[in-house]
């Protein structure tokens, strides 16, 4: 019987929840996504000028919450929203994302009059044991691309976990 090498195994780091928009937009889109959260979000200020889009430096387009104290709960809520199903597209190394587009599927949240029908996206960071090593200032390493997280590995930890199609 050979014992599962615990440096393998796959936990889940941040969820993160950003929405996008200028102005009013915004405004109703940050409501949501701290009411789905129960916590503050920061706000994302472009550095660019792209005057198509009306976009000036300094401008507030976007904010997100990150959320890191138990993520798993807050993941089965969000993956309700989307009936437990992901597309294999959505997946990339260590991440994987996925948008809402009504907030009013996600269970225990009501619809809000005042604030419309917007969505939001979700991307999820997974990590493996020993991931400190490459962040930390003294003594640093580098991790070996064994301890990434590959997409197939993605899909077994979510089919596993949180039993999740991927289509």
């Amino acid at each position: 019987m050979m014992k599962e090498n615990i440096m393998r195994t796959i936990k889940i780091e941040k969820v993160i929840l950003g929405v996008g928009g200028t102005g009013e937009v915004l405004e109703k889109g940050v409501k949501i996504i701290e009411r789905v959260s129960l916590k503050k979000s920061v706000r994302t200020k472009s550095q660019k000028r792209i005057p198509s889009l009306s976009v000036r430096p300094g401008l507030e387009v976007g904010a997100v919450i990150t959320i890191r104290k138990n993520p798993e709960e807050m993941l089965k809520r969000l993956l309700v929203a989307k009936e437990n199903t992901l597309k294999k597209k959505q997946i990339s190394e260590n991440t994987f994302s996925f948008g809402i587009k009504e907030y009013i599927e996600i269970p225990g949240i009501d619809y809000q009059r005042d604030l419309g029908i917007i969505g939001f996206d979700v991307i999820v960071t997974l990590k493996r044991a020993g991931k400190r090593v490459k962040i930390k200032k003294i003594k640093r390493g580098k991790i070996p691309a064994r301890q990434r997280i590959t997409p197939e590995e993605i899909i077994k930890f979510m089919e596993e976990n949180f039993q999740t199609r991927f289509i």
